[in-house]
């Protein structure tokens, strides 16, 4: 199965993060099929660049994005929904 997840990428106590397409099976910063955008967390604003055509042709294929990758998406506009809140709340 195809999933739709973070890589984490840069130096240590200073990451950023890949959202890749990639076998399920594999490790999180293991061989990926491929790369549809990355997000930033540390710079003010945090950064959010993802290839909505990508995407959207990933989903369609079947691929499943993780709980972090969909609020990204839903974020982002390139997919429709509501982010959960943790807690339980929403």
């Amino acid at each position: 199965m195809v999933k739709l997840r973070l890589t984490r990428m840069g130096a240590k106590k200073a990451p950023f993060y890949r959202i890749v397409a990639i076998d399920s099976r594999k490790a999180r910063d293991g061989q990926y099929i491929d790369q549809i955008g990355y997000y930033n967390p540390i710079s003010v604003p945090k950064q959010i660049v993802i290839d909505a055509e990508k995407a959207k042709q990933w989903l369609a294929n079947g691929a499943q994005p993780t709980a972090t990758v969909r609020s990204l998406l839903v974020a982002q506009g390139v997919i429709e929904g509501s982010v959960k809140k943790a807690g339980g709340e929403q």
